[in-house]
């Protein structure tokens, strides 16, 4: 039978980060099973008896390389990747369309130089930021009391309007790579909230260009 979750019952990553390193090193099935959880925010665990309930509203944060070894379309490597083509293929294959439908965002990283190792990192643009998110995240709750992350669809489509100009870019881009219906709304998502980084009432061309990028990441040859 289905019950809520007992006191000292508690749920890995809870309203925390579940950060996974080398994602394709998961199996298959392991990775399938996030698929719920990421939308529900909840695990259902079933057992001969009863099913329980856990708590798992987490951000999904993961890491991988382009290929098996690491040096598939990275520019400027010092080895040029030597993975046969059915090998990376199979390599990715572990990453489903539906689980990569479910991150918001992807960022490619190259390799750090060696004149940067000892570089110390500033700590000048840090105030700056956490004014912009803070800032962010109080307008998202004057204008709708929650957060653009916790919208439903509908929700979305009403504080996230957009003219014609960037649906036309948003829906060109989408058919280019065949993004799904799920792929759509969450770089609408995205670029709601680099509009309120930005401090700005609407969503423009520039925003709906950046949330796009942020995505591209997954659908490049090197994604």
């Amino acid at each position: 039978r289905d019950r809520p979750i007992r006191p000292g019952e508690i749920s890995l990553a809870h309203h925390g980060v579940l950060f996974l390193d080398e994602l394709p090193e998961f199996s298959r099935d392991a990775l399938e099973s996030l698929r719920e959880p990421l939308e529900t925010g909840e695990i259902s665990v079933a057992r001969v008896r009863e099913r329980i309930r856990l708590p798992a509203d987490v951000m999904l944060v993961a890491a991988m390389n382009p290929c098996p070894c690491g040096y598939f379309g990275v520019r400027h490597a010092r080895r040029a990747c030597k993975c046969p083509p059915d090998r990376i293929e199979r390599y990715r294959s572990k990453i489903s369309g539906p689980l990569l439908d479910r991150f918001d965002m992807a960022i490619q990283l190259e390799a750090v130089g060696d004149y940067s190792l000892n570089d110390r990192p500033t700590k000048k643009e840090s105030p700056i930021i956490a004014e912009q998110i803070a800032a962010a995240r109080d307008t998202q709750l004057k204008r709708q009391s929650t957060f653009n992350s916790r919208l439903s669809v509908t929700e979305l489509q009403q504080v996230a309007v957009i003219d014609a100009d960037c649906e036309r870019l948003l829906n060109q881009v989408a058919r280019q790579w065949g993004w799904s219906a799920r792929a759509w709304h969450r770089t609408l998502r995205v670029a709601r909230t680099i509009a309120d980084l930005a401090r700005a009432s609407t969503i423009d061309r520039v925003h709906i260009s950046q949330a796009i990028e942020l995505r591209r990441a997954m659908d490049g040859p090197s994604g």
